[in-house]
């Protein structure tokens, strides 16, 4: 209950930060491509994954902007992009050989220059078989041109394994 009620707040956070971009200042902006973003979108999670299976906490780390916070299940929120390369080396040493993940994205909300990702993830082991999937949520913020993570959260779907 209390990763669904994070969860919940993370998407209306999310949203408010989407609406307090626009200002009525600017000139109207023209309307988005909503495939584009959707497809640049799912570059940079197919990159994340590349970087996954390679173990290189540096191509993974690139996804995020110095100011990212990321949240996961069962620890506190790592803040800023040391933070979190530090929780992706940790969690890549105690990762089986063979075992890769897989990001797919499966909508995305975009205005001016933010965006919010919703996807599903899965990791299999060496043989293909499927030992984890779940759920992620990711803000977006345009910089220089591109997306960069700027807030993510992730859950698992599957059931909490004893002694978690």
């Amino acid at each position: 209950m209390k990763i669904q009620t994070q969860f919940v707040a993370f998407f209306v956070m999310a949203a408010f930060f989407l609406a307090s971009c626009n200002t009525t200042t600017q000139a109207p902006e023209a309307a988005l491509n909503m495939d584009s973003v959707k497809a640049e979108i799912q570059k940079l999670e197919d990159a994340y994954a590349a970087g996954d299976k390679a173990k290189d906490a540096d191509a993974i780390v690139a996804y995020y902007s110095d100011d990212a916070i990321s949240y996961n299940s069962n620890e506190e929120p790592s803040v800023g992009k040391a933070a979190i390369k530090e929780r992706i080396v940790a969690r890549i040493a105690k990762e089986t050989n063979g075992q890769s993940n897989a990001y797919k994205v499966v909508d995305v909300f975009a205005a001016g220059n933010g965006a919010v990702e919703i996807g599903t993830w899965t990791t299999t082991d060496s043989t293909g078989k499927e030992v984890d999937k779940g759920h992620y949520m990711s803000v977006f913020e345009k910089r220089d041109g591109k997306y960069i993570c700027i807030r993510d959260m992730s859950v698992s779907s599957m059931p909490a394994k004893p002694g978690m």
